[in-house]
């Protein structure tokens, strides 16, 4: 049986994305067409708000499928493809890390914009163990040089809780109890305003390779015409009437 992504529409704002192709969740070259069909379909729904990515089992993914690239440049250039095109998606994206979170599936994880882990997960920059390299860009901007240095270089296993310490993920919670944990999250995230939600995921994503006069002509350029939009004006209409705002991402 070959693996799948199941899609599910957890609420009108929030779809839930599961890698399904056991034991350990690669995505290979069929895989990863599939991953990208996912993106292309939730993605034109304009009420889509968030997006969470989590495994099925006990992985949440391994990577590529390296018994089927054997190597191949072009499969290497392929999944390279899809971490961008992950970290490129309009909507904020969670990782519900699982279980094993694997070289390649390290990398995806690093591309979602927040990562939460089950307690029983357990992260490994598997590079240096199958001879390849990964994860030397964004680790290190996330949890630092020294941090990222001792996970890239050894390929060991580490921990859900060391994952937290360090940084890398932002809560745990029971293996039961992680989904839903993701779901209120996602759910918080998808009653801001999204215009806002948005452009604050697109300026905070370049915020370390710019300097402050071009972080300020960034955020100049976006905050002019997030004060022209119509959920500005529901914001300062419901503070005044002191009620929640309704958000029409306009």
């Amino acid at each position: 049986m070959s693996g799948v992504m199941h899609i599910e529409r957890i609420s009108p704002a929030i779809t839930l994305l599961e890698i399904d192709n056991p034991p350990m969740n690669p995505l290979g070259v069929e895989m990863r067409a599939t991953f990208m069909a996912a993106l292309d379909e939730v993605e034109k729904n304009d009420d889509l708000r968030c997006l969470i990515v989590t495994g099925r089992g006990r992985a949440f993914c391994s990577g590529d499928d390296l018994k089927a690239a054997s190597g191949k440049g072009e499969d290497l250039a392929g999944f390279g493809r899809l971490l961008d095109r992950l970290e490129q998606t309009r909507v904020p994206v969670i990782a519900a890390v699982n279980g094993w979170c694997v070289g390649g599936g390290f990398e995806l994880a690093l591309c979602c914009d927040i990562r939460l882990a089950s307690t029983e997960a357990k992260f490994v920059c598997a590079g240096v163990n199958v001879g390849l390299m990964a994860s030397t860009y964004r680790l290190p901007r996330l949890i630092g040089e020294s941090r990222a240095k001792s996970m890239l270089l050894t390929g060991l296993p580490h921990d859900a809780e060391t994952a937290e310490r360090y940084g890398l993920v932002t809560g745990l919670h029971a293996p039961d109890a992680l989904k839903g944990a993701a779901a209120a999250l996602a759910e918080r995230i998808a009653t801001r305003a999204p215009l806002s939600v948005e452009a604050t995921k697109r300026t905070s994503h370049r915020a370390l390779d710019l300097s402050p006069e071009e972080s300020g002509k960034i955020w100049g350029e976006e905050l002019r015409v997030l004060r022209r939009s119509d959920d500005h004006k529901a914001a300062l209409e419901a503070f005044r009437e002191r009620r929640d705002p309704v958000f029409t991402r306009s």
